[in-house]
């Protein structure tokens, strides 16, 4: 603030409020001292800063409001004007106001005699406001006028927003989410993968699709069924289109009668915790996040997955948290459950039965984890191996498909495990 620029009527009354309570407590010879110092600061004369302080200090409203500074001339200027400007708010239509007068004056929009431009340029912020607050300047904007509404997915809304509890007495509820291989550029298809994590053991499900389309998720979704070995009671996705979408609803209530659906609330990724902490260390930690675009890679890819689908369910031990300790204000500390695989909190949980729990218990007998790391290396090596080329060729979408019998997601030391 300038030393030059005078103090408002609401500073001079904080002031006055401060100064109040010494200048009551004050003596005689003390008191005209405070007046000297008041008057200095605040410009006043004495017997006005008197009268204040020994009667009311709160502002004293008019009983009469004053008239109008301003006839309807420059009410209409102000509003050809602001028209011409498309309406901005008052502090930027006073800073041109003179100037847009003068300019559309040129062009024949206005004609206005010296004195209504002098009041242009002397008219304050307040007034503006309030004229413009007379002008049904909504209707007459031309931004946002011919600019559709953003439509919103109606399907979202029959199914609620929800958060799956850590303590869900069974298997079977899965969370939901897809992982883009995009890099920075977001154009043309590429590859994405559908990871479906279970809130009870931590069992999760990945599968490489192409593109985002029906017939890609569908294709992928049946990929994960034939091959879970358990029933799928609940899913909950994000709100992406992805998931809510007419067609991918209608599949599941298709292939799961009594699914369970729900979703988790906009903008809240730790809704959906599990499957987003997998998504950095089942995916990313092992895929990174470069672009693929390529059939080979997506083929590569789906080798990759079933060697960690059996990696991670039958030789990754998780922990989840049993509850947490106050340490101190603000600060918890978690206390986690013993170590388990995923495969070995199935088998607690008592869902399997007893033939698919003996399939799966020889899978992971007959299973080399140094062997299987290995290989995963070479496929994460084969697969950043294939030469980029741009723009990325053409693929028909049909030729992603992944059939039941596919011999692209075998592995060399351990045929594909389907449960349906």
């Amino acid at each position: 603030m300038l030393e030059a620029e005078p103090m408002t009527i609401n500073e001079r009354r904080k002031y006055l409020y401060k100064m109040w309570e010494r200048y009551r407590k004050a003596s005689r010879k003390e008191k005209g001292k405070l007046l000297d110092e008041m008057q200095a600061v605040t410009g006043m004369h004495r017997k006005s800063l008197i009268r204040i302080l020994t009667g009311r200090l709160s502002r004293k409203k008019r009983s009469r409001e004053r008239g109008r500074s301003y006839g309807a001339a420059v009410e209409d200027a102000v509003r050809v004007i602001a028209r011409s400007m498309d309406y901005p708010c008052a502090e930027r239509l006073k800073s041109k106001l003179s100037w847009m007068a003068q300019h559309l004056m040129k062009h024949g929009e206005l004609r206005l005699d010296g004195q209504t431009l002098q009041q242009l340029e002397r008219i304050s912020i307040s007034t503006l406001k309030r004229i413009l607050k007379r002008t049904e300047k909504a209707k007459d904007r031309v931004a946002h006028r011919q600019a559709p509404r953003r439509q919103r997915n109606h399907l979202r809304k029959d199914y609620p927003v929800r958060l799956i509890a850590n303590d869900v007495p069974e298997a079977g509820h899965f969370e939901v989410d897809l992982v883009l291989h995009c890099d920075e550029d977001c154009r043309g298809e590429f590859i994405h993968t559908i990871q479906m994590v279970d809130v009870k053991t931590g069992w999760s499900e990945i599968e490489a699709v192409y593109g985002r389309s029906y017939l890609a998720m569908s294709d992928g979704f049946e990929a994960i069924l034939r091959r879970l070995p358990f029933e799928v009671r609940g899913l909950h996705p994000d709100n992406g289109l992805e998931f809510f979408n007419a067609h991918l609803l209608q599949f599941w209530k298709d292939k799961i009668e009594a699914v369970q659906i729900s979703r988790s609330r906009l903008y809240h990724k730790n809704d959906n915790r599990f499957v987003e902490e997998n998504n950095h260390s089942l995916v990313r930690a092992y895929v990174g996040h470069g672009r693929l675009d390529r059939l080979e890679q997506l083929f590569i890819l789906r080798r990759l997955y079933s060697a960690l689908w059996l990696y991670h369910n039958f030789f990754q031990p998780v922990m989840r948290t049993q509850h947490k300790v106050k340490v101190e204000e603000g600060r918890y500390r978690r206390v986690f459950d013993t170590p388990k695989t995923p495969f070995e909190r199935l088998c607690q949980a008592g869902t399997l039965p007893d033939t698919v729990l003996n399939r799966l218990q020889t899978l992971r007998d007959q299973t080399n984890p140094l062997q299987l790391r290995q290989q995963i290396a070479q496929w994460i090596d084969q697969l950043w191996a294939v030469p980029t080329q741009k723009p990325a060729p053409t693929v028909n979408v049909f030729q992603t498909l992944k059939k039941e019998h596919d011999p692209t997601v075998t592995f060399s030391f351990e045929p594909t495990i389907h449960f349906r």
